[in-house]
């Protein structure tokens, strides 16, 4: 699809094409710019954990919230360093690192991460972080001290978006995109879904992450939410397998030139399911036991699952 003409009756149309079929027109789209054998694995690590002052109603991390996680200080630098390290040896080769932030505002702090950055890329790492609202020049740091993408979620579409958020706007979150794109970084921008949004949403999501850049996000997360207790969202249902297999599968025919990457709530899925999502177009996992608070699948059934399925990370 040509994207200059691509609008949100295009993307409905693929959406809504029953499930085999998308799954067989995305897998053909997703072979003609990737290896459909070679899943990326990536490790998300939390630098900085809870206290954050944005009311994201999903977020154990937010201090509106009741969770039971509590507020730390960002760790260390050679701690992390070392943790990219294992994540190396563990086949990942991409490190990304989350502070819980609405924005990096202590100079001492931002000098840390510069220089973990520095140092996870002389390891010959791709490297990635999620520091809340970047402003130009903060993004123009990292570019220099090696980060590879920055991570900016757009989470839903513009008009559910305020019952989900209400101490940011959309606005802001489309600015530090802009932001990371001037300064030469590449963006990684997903959503989540399961948080009572609408199909309408999710597709107008999609639209909005392929449309409405200087160029489509390298990286795309799909994540399923995990419903926490003390959230507002504690009681929401947890997503269906195949509503994972349809984002997927529209978002690798409306940019399929981005990494797709299977993200929060993957736990939740067989293995049987999470195949689909490959075939649909999903090259990238996050490894480790937890994304930031959340659990996540283990290493070593990940790796039992890739080996079944015939896929390598390396």
């Amino acid at each position: 699809m040509i994207r200059s003409e691509m609008n949100l009756d295009s993307v409905r149309k693929i959406y809504q094409t029953p499930l085999l079929e998308l799954v067989f027109q995305a897998a053909s789209v997703h072979r003609l710019n990737f290896d459909p054998s070679y899943i990326q694995k990536a490790t998300l690590i939390s630098i900085k954990t809870g206290g954050c002052p944005e009311n994201c109603s999903y977020c154990s991390q937010s201090q509106h919230n009741k969770s039971n996680v509590k507020p730390t200080k960002m760790m260390q630098l050679s701690d992390v360093v070392q943790a990219a390290y294992r994540a190396k040896q563990a086949g990942s080769s991409r490190f990304c690192m989350g502070a819980a932030w609405r924005e990096v505002g202590n100079k001492h702090s931002f000098k840390n991460i510069i220089e973990m950055v520095r140092q996870i890329h002389y390891m010959d790492m791709e490297v990635c972080t999620t520091l809340g609202f970047l402003t130009l020049d903060q993004a123009r740091q990292l570019k220099e001290a090696g980060l590879t993408a920055y991570n900016h979620n757009l989470d839903t579409s513009r008009e559910f978006y305020p019952k989900i958020v209400s101490t940011r706007k959309y606005d802001d979150r489309i600015e530090t995109i802009q932001n990371v794109q001037d300064a030469g970084l590449k963006v990684c921008s997903g959503g989540i879904i399961g948080l009572g949004e609408s199909s309408e949403d999710r597709i107008a999501l999609l639209h909005t992450l392929a449309t409405s850049f200087e160029e489509p996000p390298e990286s795309v997360p799909i994540n399923a939410l995990v419903p926490i207790p003390g959230t507002p969202l504690e009681n929401n249902k947890v997503v269906d397998w195949h509503e994972v297999v349809r984002m997927v599968a529209t978002a690798r025919m409306i940019m399929p030139k981005s990494v797709i990457r299977l993200s929060a709530g993957r736990k939740e899925f067989t293995d049987a399911a999470q195949g689909l999502m490959f075939m649909a177009g999903a090259n990238s996992i996050f490894s480790g036991d937890k994304l930031l608070t959340t659990e996540n699948q283990n290493i070593y059934d990940d790796s039992k699952m890739l080996n079944m399925l015939g896929l390598h990370s390396d």
